[in-house]
Parts: structure tokens; sequence; C-alpha cells
């Protein structure tokens, strides 16, 4: 009787006990934190796929910052954070850039702009602006396709850009028209850049994308001159300026002298006609 009841005891205890706790080699549960950059990095990456860099940047960056916020993240995590931090720049990049030209887009224009205006290093010397316009571009889209003229907007950008001094950059303002920023450039200097590019798209040859095509582009050069220098005096100046090259007969580059006379830069300038806008 002993023995079983010995027994029985043994049995009842061993079914009363808690049972051991379990080894898991599972990962920690994610915390809500973790939730929160994976999702922003998921959304990230599809509006990336998507070509929306604006967007895609912004995911990237909420989880740069979450991450970036717990310096204790574990090895996978900090590797992780690399990855987002690689990606939060080319997104980033990607979100100031024209998607079918790849040129700087408008907002990184404005954006630039403002920040160059208030360097002293660049204000001391001078600013330009050039307006660049394509010459009768609608009637390319009309005879050719939207497609044929994109790969004419591809080819003009790439001109314009050959040659830009250090500092300067081109970015599409709408449609076929495009700035061309050249901080620290003086007057004379960036007229004889403009008047350079319009040169090379003259000279392009553009008979490689139809034997009967012919592009040029009429450009516009404004040069700070209120002080202090003001973003929107040299967006209307430089606007003025183009609309001038076009109206004394387009394939050229029209700038003020000093007199404030809007002249032609290159052979243009043995035309006569010479539109004369008020200055503003």
């Amino acid at each position: 009787m002993s023995g079983i009841r010995r027994g029985r005891t043994v049995e009842l205890c061993a079914e009363d006990a808690d049972p051991p706790p379990a080894l898991s080699t599972a990962p920690p549960a994610p915390s809500v934190e973790d939730d929160a950059v994976l999702a922003s990095v998921r959304a990230g990456d599809e509006l990336a796929a998507l070509g929306c860099w604006e967007e895609a940047y912004h995911k990237l960056r909420v989880a740069v910052e979450l991450l970036e916020a717990d310096p204790e993240r574990p090895q996978p995590m900090r590797a992780e954070l690399d990855r987002l931090r690689r990606e939060h720049a080319r997104a980033s990049e990607q979100a100031r850039r024209d998607s079918l030209t790849a040129s700087y887009n408008r907002r990184y224009l404005d954006d630039r702009l403002g920040s160059l205006l208030d360097d002293p290093a660049v204000t001391r010397v001078g600013m330009a602006l050039a307006m660049a316009d394509i010459d009768h571009f609608k009637n390319v889209n009309d005879r050719y396709g939207h497609p044929f003229g994109d790969r004419v907007l591809q080819r003009v950008v790439t001109e314009l850009d050959t040659g830009l001094p250090d500092g300067a950059f081109c970015a599409r303002y709408g449609g076929e028209e495009f700035a061309l920023a050249l901080p620290g450039c003086d007057p004379v200097q960036a007229v004889e850049v403009c008047e350079r590019a319009r040169q090379r798209i003259d000279r392009h040859k553009w008979f490689e994308l139809d034997p009967d095509l012919r592009v040029t582009v009429s450009i516009g050069v404004a040069h700070t001159i209120a002080s202090p220098p003001d973003v929107e005096q040299l967006l209307v100046g430089a606007d003025v300026l183009l609309y001038a090259a076009k109206g004394s007969g387009r394939n050229a580059v029209a700038f003020r002298e000093e007199s404030g006379a809007v002249a032609l830069a290159g052979p243009a300038r043995a035309r006569r006609g010479i539109p004369q806008p008020t200055l503003f």
C-alpha cells in the first residue's frame, strides 16, 4: 500500500506542477517601432518601383529616422539602416529629377535658386539665369507624335547640359522650357555659355531622328541686378528676354546690355527689329 501511495503521490505532483519554460530560438516579437519601420520601407520600395520618387523619399526618410532614434538596434537592423540610408539618398536625388529628361525639376530649381541667392560667395560675383524654349515644339509633336517629341526633349537637355561651368545646372521648367542656373557667372560669361548651347542644338545631328527634322531654341539671359537679389526678379527677367529672342525671329540668345537695351548674341546680333521690352 505504501508503494502505491508513493507512486500516486509522484503522479499527482507531476500533473499539478507547472511545465518547464520552453527554450525558444524565435526572435523577439517586433516592437511597434519596428512595425512602423517595416511599413515605411515596404511603402517606400513600392513607390520607388512605380517611379514615384518624391513619395518614396518621404517614406524612406521616416524609416531612417525611426531606426536612427534607437542606437541599440541589433546588427540586422543596423544593416537595414545602412541600406535605408543608401535608398534614402537615391530616392532624394530622384525626387529632384524630371522623370523624362533626368534634368532637375521645377521644385529643385525654386529651392536651389533661393539658397544660391542667400550665398554671399555667389551674390558677390553675380547670378545669371537663362530660360530656354524649344522653337515650334508643338509642330514636332503634331507631326511626329509625343514619343518622338520626348526623344527630342532628351537630346536638347543633353546639349544644354554639355559644357556647363562648375556649379551650374539645367532644370525643366515646364513642357519644352528649361532653366539654366549659372551661379558665379558675370553677364558676359553667361551669354557666352548660352550662345554655345544654342549653337550646339542648332548643329545637332537631328537627321538621325528624321531627315527633315531641325530643332532650335530661343534663350533669354538675365543677371542679378537687385540688391538683395530676388528669385522672382531673375525668373521674370529671363522670361521677358526669352520672348524678346522669340520675337526677333527665334534661334537666338537675348540679353540686356549695360545701357538696358536688349541685344542678341552671335550671328543674330545683326538682326533688325529686336523687341525692346521695358525694364520691370
